[in-house]
């Protein structure tokens, strides 16, 4: 079977809310496996005990999805392009596409970043693809996990 594989990377996202409901959608779409990096929070607390705020946003998706926390997402770019993993990252940004337009790969690693200053751009140089989703209103942006969300729905519920 040619099955889809998805994982995600989540850099320097600041809220424990938005990583637990990003994870909750990951579960429903079918991820395989979330990395977080920087200083995205974990469902795990310093103490390496479960985090009852992570847990009331993920509704237990962090058991439910695979998941490793790394410092730096340099490397694990590198690795899984290696791979054989198309990177794309969702961001507004000079050359960015629009996400209705984008086929991903079966093997496709999905970058969301921080909630104000976005992907970095370490991470957008290497990236294979930059999305964003087009704003039609006064707002610039939408929040981290809605977009989540958005995308993730139109990419991979096939």
């Amino acid at each position: 079977m040619n099955r889809r594989e998805i994982a995600l990377l989540l850099h320097d996202i600041r809220s424990v809310h938005n990583v637990g409901a990003i994870f909750r959608t990951a579960d429903a779409v079918g991820v395989s496996k979330i990395y977080l990096t920087g200083y995205t929070p974990t469902p795990l607390d310093r103490f390496n005990g479960p985090r009852t705020d992570f847990a009331k946003c993920s509704l237990g998706a962090e058991k439910s999805v695979a998941w490793q926390y790394l410092e730096d997402p340099i490397a694990l770019i590198s690795k899984l392009k290696d791979d054989g993993f198309e990177v794309l990252s969702v961001e507004q940004g000079k050359g960015s596409v629009d996400y209705k337009e984008i086929k991903p790969a079966r093997k496709s690693l999905v970058v969301f970043g921080n909630e104000v200053s976005g992907v970095s751009r370490s991470v957008l140089s290497i990236s294979d693809l930059v999305a964003e989703i087009p704003m039609r209103g006064q707002k610039e942006s939408l929040n981290v996990s809605v977009s989540a969300g958005i995308v993730l729905f139109r990419w991979f519920d096939r």
